[in-house]
Parts: C-alpha cells; sequence; structure tokens
C-alpha cells in the first residue's frame, strides 16, 4: 500500500473573484506524497496492488525523458518492494536529466527504443519483443490510464465529497484516465472542467466518453473540456503561462508547472473572467502534482 498524506483546501482570494461572487479552492495534491504525488498516486494505487495480487514482482512502462509518469512508477515500484521498467521514447542523452535520473537510482531500468518504435508501444507484436527480453511483467500503459486508474481516481473523487460540496471541480487532462474517474466518483454530483494540455485535443473528448463507458457502462453528461488553453501543445509553454505561474507563487505561495497545473490555473482564471461559472458558486481545482521539475 502506497502510504498517503491528507492534503489541504486552500482558497485563493481575488477582488475579481468577490465581484463575480465566486469562491475558488485548490485542492493541493502535489502533497500528498514525496514523490507519487496527484494523480499518479491515484492511478498508481491499484495497479501495484494489482501487480502483488497477481503475484508479479516487475513493472513495465511507457513514457517520454521528462515523464511524471515514469517518475512516479520508478518511485512506488520502489516503495512497494518491486523491479521495474521504463520503456522511454528516444535515444539515451547524456547526462541523464533529473527525471531520467531519478528513476535509474529508485532502480528502474531504462529501455530506449526509437520513436518510431515508440509509436507501437500497444500493438501486441511489439509488447511480445518486451517479454522476450524482460521476461513476465505487469503492464502498465503510458500515463498509467487503465480501469485500475480510473477505480483510484473514482475511489480519490468520492473521498473528496465526503465532507466537501463544489458547483465545479476543475482538473488538466492528458491521457484522459483521472479526469474519466472524477467523473465516475463524482456521480454526477458536481460540474466537472476538464483543461487539454494537447494541442488540437477535442478528440480527447470522445476518448473519455469511452474510458467512462468501459468502466462503468454508464454515460454522464455533467463534464465538459476546453481545448483551447494548451499554450502551443504537451510541455509547451508562452511567455505569458511563464510570468503567470511566477506570479502565482508569488501571491498564493502555490508552485505550477508549465505542462499541467499552470495550464489548468490560467484556464480557470480566464473562464471566470469569462463568467463562465455561476454566481454564488463554488469552485474547486485540483493540483495534480508532476512539480519534480519545478524549483
Amino acid at each position: 500500500m502506497i502510504n498517503y498524506i491528507n492534503t489541504p483546501f486552500t482558497e485563493l482570494k481575488n477582488s475579481a473573484f468577490e465581484e463575480k461572487r465566486i469562491r475558488l479552492f485548490i485542492k493541493r495534491e502535489d502533497l500528498n506524497h514525496q514523490e507519487i504525488s496527484g494523480n499518479k498516486l491515484w492511478k498508481l494505487r491499484y495497479n501495484i496492488e494489482e501487480a502483488i495480487r497477481l503475484g508479479n514482482n516487475k513493472l513495465l512502462t511507457f513514457g517520454g525523458a521528462y515523464s511524471n509518469h515514469i517518475y512516479a512508477t520508478a518511485s512506488a515500484a520502489k516503495e512497494a518492494g518491486l523491479e521495474s521498467i521504463g520503456v522511454v521514447r528516444g535515444e539515451e542523452t547524456l547526462p541523464l536529466n533529473s527525471t531520467l535520473s531519478f528513476a535509474r537510482d529508485k532502480g528502474m531500468h531504462l529501455h530506449y527504443v526509437s520513436r518510431t518504435a515508440y509509436k507501437e508501444k500497444t500493438d501486441d507484436q511489439f509488447i511480445q519483443t518486451l517479454i522476450k527480453e524482460f521476461g513476465k511483467f505487469y503492464l502498465i500503459p503510458e500515463g498509467g490510464t487503465n480501469d485500475f486508474a480510473i477505480k483510484g481516481c473514482a475511489e480519490f473523487a468520492k473521498h473528496l465529497l465526503a465532507d466537501n460540496e463544489f458547483d465545479y471541480v476543475c482538473l488538466p487532462v492528458g491521457t484522459g484516465g483521472t479526469i474519466a474517474g472524477m467523473i465516475v466518483g463524482l456521480d454526477g454530483k458536481n460540474e466537472v472542467l476538464g483543461v487539454s494540455v494537447l494541442k488540437d485535443g477535442n478528440f480527447l473528448k470522445r476518448k473519455i466518453d469511452e474510458l467512462i463507458e468501459n468502466y462503468s457502462d454508464r454515460k454522464f453528461t455533467n463534464w465538459s473540456l476546453l481545448t483551447s488553453y494548451d499554450h502551443g501543445g504537451y510541455a509547451k509553454t508562452t511567455p505569458q503561462l511563464t510570468k503567470f505561474i511566477s506570479e502565482m507563487r508569488e501571491q498564493y505561495n502555490i508552485p505550477l508547472d508549465h505542462v499541467y497545473t499552470g495550464k489548468l490555473v490560467w484556464a480557470v482564471m480566464e473562464e471566470i473572467k469569462k463568467g463562465r461559472f455561476k454566481k454564488n458558486s463554488s469552485i474547486l481545482i485540483l493540483h495534480t502534482g508532476g512539480l519534480q521539475g519545478v524549483n
């Protein structure tokens, strides 16, 4: 079992919010674990338990050179006493960056594949080549999104609702697993707003629907996805976003990253200005961690 720290709700106060009669809170899930922070903890928890239940002592997963998921999986495997393999997109570059150095130091074996080969990561034949090379392993998809990840996110959402009621719950979206789990766990009680961190992220709407239906056999209509706040695409940034992240730290002492949470909070602030949220409503932003590259 991965140890979990209960995290605070912090209210972000601003005269603009007061004028709109809106209360804005952030759930500091970046503090839920020193290394497996935010949604990675929710997504990995039941995957780790399933690997152990099956008697499998080796995890294998996928990610880029700066992958939050690679970083978190390496730590989770070490904490659970499991071996880990990270299939990394692209050639090895030395010296290793801080993310891959951390993963290696946690005992993860880094296996580099070409960008062309990496595109085949879900292909059965490619998986068989990995089994031949590394033996039996428990496979966790890129980004950690599968039914066990959705289960973990849904459980977190139920826990979130136990003592707190918010009109809106907002979070960033990459692979779609976290928001799918949140939607299922909140069970129609709140409006869920996702912010795509990918360029041209409209395709995620169908993917999220599919993840929800495959897991729960249900459809939910109490959610929406914003696709115009990617700032150039995944892991891309703009001078305006960089400045905003700096201002958030100065004003509220809240660290954000330019891949996920910076874009999320920016989007929510902009949507408040545009009048998207009802007056006299409360908004919760989920800080999903991923700060290992943030000083």
